[in-house]
């Protein structure tokens, strides 16, 4: 008899209709981000070759935008759905974005492996993912611990494999526990793959009724 332990779930939903309203705002607002976002374009000039991200100069687009806070509430509500899954007992606690930011991979550019530290669950919502767009690598969480093995087979079955990559699509939405590596390998593809990344935090949850 063999058992299955210690699941890795993540999460995946179609989140807008690529005729939506907030769907084409969210393709136009990404470039202005850009565009006037100086200190981020220096920054991905040196960290972030042939893309752009937001991650070290606006990472509160949630803030700054009525369009990134529109994003950020049809995202919260799945953000609750999969902590429930996930087995997590919330009463009186409450989850909350922490940060969020934009990025924009052109030809050539990668996003290396790395985890989301300090935070609960992350995920990413896909602006643009053009034929051909890289995909999102997740990397088994025992991997570091294995020692002695022999190579896997070639084919097997997603449960087993070492590296599994979630293929986007433009308005969706993909989730994870932030503890979980993951990767972005070399975008090849002409046009630019547009995301917005975040991570959520718990807390207890606020009374409103007290003073």
């Amino acid at each position: 008899m063999i058992d299955s332990l210690f699941h890795t779930l993540i999460y995946h939903k179609k989140l807008l209709n690529n005729r939506s309203k907030l769907f084409a705002e969210l393709q136009e607002e990404a470039f202005q981000i850009r565009d006037f976002d100086e200190d981020g374009v220096a920054w991905s000039e040196r960290h972030y070759p042939g893309g752009f991200t937001s991650y070290a100069s606006r990472n509160d687009l949630h803030y700054m935008s009525s369009t990134f806070h529109a994003l950020e509430e049809r995202i919260r509500p799945c953000v609750y759905e999969f902590a429930e899954e996930l087995g997590y007992d919330l009463s009186g606690l409450e989850l909350s974005i922490s940060d969020m930011w934009l990025n924009i991979m052109g030809p050539g550019c990668v996003h290396t492996g790395h985890i989301h530290p300090l935070s609960f669950i992350s995920g990413t919502y896909y602006v643009q993912v053009p034929p051909g767009a890289s995909g999102l690598q997740f990397e088994d969480p025992r991997l570091g611990f294995q020692m002695a093995c022999p190579p896997k087979r070639k084919k097997l079955q997603q449960s087993q494999q070492t590296f599994v990559t979630h293929k986007p699509t433009a308005g969706g939405l993909v989730l994870f526990e932030s503890w979980l590596r993951h990767e972005v390998p070399p975008h090849i593809a002409d046009d630019f793959r547009i995301s917005v990344s975040f991570n959520y935090n718990w807390s207890d949850a606020v009374d409103e009724t007290e003073e």
